[in-house]
């Protein structure tokens, strides 16, 4: 009898595990088409608001249409991938909520993109290629086409596999290979090209580099004192005044590059008085939160969630101002050539609405797929707190400041990303006790920290996940070529319609 009951008891267990897994499935299920849904909706919109007149588009609507449609693709693929770059520190370091870091980016992208996101676009991405009188206006527009949806693609695809890439350099990739299509080598421009690969190598070292020395310098200069908050005192509103004239020269040189065209003196003054009006401000606000405050690194790493959350804000506007262009600036070019006398220009004018599609579609493709690559840039690397999430974004904004005062090509996902390697590495490297490897000889005291040294010696405790390295390298490496070959294909299969 106690038999029959136990095999009755295994039954019930076996069915309930079978309908959970069953609920669970369908919650998945659920929970992907919901947003691949709601991303079809906005698509559709475009298309009606497009195609049903209320854009002035005049001749050629259908062109226009498939343009916009592929235009806000992109920009929700941007949304997905690129926007995780500046929120995921913020979000692995435990400052913020996903949920919150999906809505200030979304503002942020948005007041960028159409604030700032500026009414002139180079059409051809970076000067990639040189459109003149070797192609004509209806190759220039497929080329457009082919060129932004493989470059959505792409972004898409690198989403799906967890891979955070420089939508920069994917419309750079889908410009270069629908343009060799259309007209031959002779039409690309080899040493952009060149430059866009050295960054390949740039971009990330400096992030890490960067990153890793202002860890450093927190570390030993406030983490690892005997009095931590006699240390912050001194040292955090020094901090917050180097972010704040970081952001300031970097907000001047690169968010609102396309409304106000400073001058280096303007840049180096406007970064002065962020950095003492920042500094000065802070003292006292630091002073009365140490107040409060233990001498402990939990305590003292919540002093840096306050310039964590101000920086990364700072990121996203300036990240909506910039990339809006990949995603509306071949649609710009398409509009451009359409009316009589409408030709292939290097810059034009882009639309209000077309802005709008591109901005939107960016803060909408956050909202609906950022969270998933949000939680592998902040959160599956390496492990974050607030001082390390705050060197990430504090490099960030540095390391485009320095670049583009050298003249240097850099890329902002692989300076945000190669940051957090940075941060990574330097902790595997100063937190490892086996890097002090014992010596031919040398006889163990028995304490607790030899026991702890002998046995990391035996194997080295990695802090940061290897297989990320090898997956976004290779991400990076293969964006230009890939994204190259797709819009080739694309733009060779246009031609035979």
């Amino acid at each position: 009898m106690s038999d029959i009951k136990k095999s009755t008891e295994n039954r019930y267990i076996n069915d309930l595990r079978r309908i959970g897994f069953s609920q669970a499935q369908v919650l998945k299920v659920r929970g992907s088409i919901v947003p691949v849904g709601l991303a079809l909706l906005f698509l559709g919109f475009i298309a009606v608001f497009v195609g049903g007149g209320f854009i002035p588009v005049g001749e050629e609507t259908l062109l226009i249409v498939i343009a916009a449609v592929i235009g806000g693709y992109m920009a929700l693929n941007i949304g997905a991938n690129d926007v995780a770059n500046n929120m995921g520190p913020a979000v692995g370091g435990k400052v913020l909520t996903i949920f919150s870091a999906v809505v200030i980016a979304a503002i942020c992208e948005t007041a960028g993109a159409l604030l700032a996101g500026g009414d002139v676009v180079k059409t051809v991405s970076k000067g990639i290629i040189a459109p003149g009188e070797d192609i004509s206006v209806v190759n220039f527009r497929l080329l457009m086409i082919s060129a932004l949806l493989a470059a959505a693609l792409w972004i898409n695809l690198a989403t799906m596999l967890n891979a955070p890439v420089s939508t920069t350099h994917s419309i750079v990739g889908g410009v270069l290979g629908a343009g060799i299509a259309a007209a031959g080598v002779g039409l690309v421009n080899w040493a952009t090209m060149a430059k866009i690969a050295a960054s390949w190598v740039i971009s990330p070292a400096f992030g890490a580099a960067v990153s890793a020395v202002l860890l450093l310098v927190i570390e030993r200069k406030v983490m690892r004192v005997g009095n931590r908050l006699e240390a912050a005192a001194r040292w955090v509103p020094l901090l917050i005044g180097l972010m704040a004239a970081a952001f300031a020269a970097y907000m001047a040189m690169k968010g609102l590059k396309k409304i106000w065209k400073a001058e280096f003196i303007e840049i180096v003054a406007f970064s002065g008085v962020a950095f003492l009006t920042s500094y000065l401000l802070s003292r006292p606000y630091i002073a009365r939160r140490i107040e409060l405050l233990e001498n402990s690194k939990k305590d003292v790493n919540g002093l840096f969630d306050l310039p964590l959350i101000m920086g990364v804000a700072l990121l996203s506007f300036a990240h909506g101002a910039n990339d809006v262009a990949n995603a509306v600036g071949p649609l710009a070019a398409i509009v451009s050539t359409i009316g009589e006398g409408a030709g292939v220009a290097s810059k034009v004018t882009i639309p209000l609405w077309v802005m709008v599609i591109g901005a939107f579609g960016i803060a909408l493709g956050l909202g609906l797929f950022g969270p998933k690559l949000i939680a592998v840039v902040g959160e599956k690397i390496t492990r974050l707190n607030s001082p390390r999430a705050y060197c990430v974004a504090l490099s960030s904004a540095i390391t485009v400041l320095i670049a583009t005062t050298l003249g240097l090509p850099v890329s902002s996902t692989h300076i945000a990303v190669g940051a957090v390697f940075g941060v990574g590495f330097l902790r595997e490297f100063a937190e490892n006790p086996n890097r002090r490897r014992l010596r031919p000889g040398h006889k163990l005291n028995h304490t607790a920290e030899d026991a702890f040294n002998s046995r990391s010696a035996r194997g080295k405790r990695r802090l940061v996940r290897r297989r990320f390295v090898l997956s976004i390298a290779a991400a990076w490496v293969i964006t230009v070529p890939a994204a190259a070959i797709l819009a080739a294909t694309i733009y060779g299969v246009l031609q035979l319609l």
